[in-house]
């Protein structure tokens, strides 16, 4: 099997196995599913750790309002009735205005984070070092806990217009946000290897050769990008660590040359002549009169 370590830029992704037999086309939509999938588990996650503290999302006509112009508007949130946390809500307003306020109960928080932990594992960079393999299962099974935690908790469902709800049906608006300048469209996906584009009408085999034991570094990103920038051959911390041995170095010469302390040359050990009369047998002879 070939080991691909994905990065995005110069920052480490996940491994994901494959053979080279494999057609670039297929590996490239591989590869982009399992991108845009761990970045999927990390937005349901945030939006996760918000509803765990401030309950579900207001009406879009309501975010943002002030309880005074709420009221003053005669606004009503019909989903707050319907939407009640197993064992009944805490309130804790949310001071951005974004979510009602009415959280769940400490035990059905601790269910939300302990699943949110869960699949922040699954799909972290961490996987990295320690060498894990990153499959679409993989994925799906981090969006399943999380979605199973929601019904646990919420099982009457969440509304419709919550972005957990639309990141579960797959119906999700990243339009004007950051996010949306993360994702990578598989139309629009490509993957780089030393500094060659990875064509789709290739095999893996035609680029790496027929060895299965082979690991290489590629780097996915849009196209019309260009080639990716060359990786430092040192990383920042390895240049931090090296500057600072130089610089004390550096301190320890200085001092060096500053000392003109010369009283060493009077020791025993300093005197050129001291072999020659231990030959001669005229060491330690004291001339002093006794």
């Amino acid at each position: 099997m070939v080991l691909l370590h994905v990065k995005r830029s110069d920052e480490s992704q996940f491994l994901f196995e494959t053979t080279g037999s494999t057609s670039i086309e297929d590996l490239t939509l591989a590869v982009t599913r399992i991108y845009n999938g761990r970045l999927k588990v990390q937005r349901v996650c945030a939006e996760l750790e918000m509803l765990a503290e401030h309950g579900i999302l207001l009406p879009p006509n309501m975010q943002g309002l002030t309880d005074e112009q709420i009221e003053e508007l005669k606004l009503k949130d019909e989903w707050a009735d319907k939407c009640i946390p197993s064992g009944g809500s805490v309130f804790k307003k949310d001071e951005i205005g974004r979510r009602n306020g009415y959280a769940p109960n400490e035990k059905m928080k601790q269910v939300l984070k302990a699943t949110i932990e869960e699949a922040k594992a699954i799909i972290s960079k961490k996987q990295v070092q320690a060498n894990v393999c990153v499959n679409m299962d993989m994925v799906k099974d981090a969006l399943d806990q999380l979605r199973g935690a929601v019904m646990i908790v919420y099982p009457m469902g969440l509304p419709p217009y919550d972005p957990i709800r639309m990141e579960f049906e797959d119906k999700e608006d990243l339009s004007g946000t950051h996010a949306a300048l993360e994702v990578i469209e598989e139309p629009e996906a490509q993957l780089w290897w030393a500094a060659k584009e990875l064509k789709r009408i290739n095999q893996l085999s035609d680029y790496v050769g027929k060895n299965e034991k082979t690991k290489i570094i590629v780097k996915i990103q849009k196209k019309g990008q260009g080639a990716p920038a060359r990786e430092p051959v040192i990383s920042n911390e390895e240049q931090k660590q090296m500057m600072l041995y130089y610089y004390k170095r550096q301190e320890e010469l200085k001092k060096l040359d500053d000392d003109d302390d010369d009283s060493c040359l009077d020791s025993e050990w300093a005197d050129s002549r001291a072999l020659k009369r231990h030959f001669h047998g005229v060491k330690d002879i004291k001339w002093r009169p006794r």
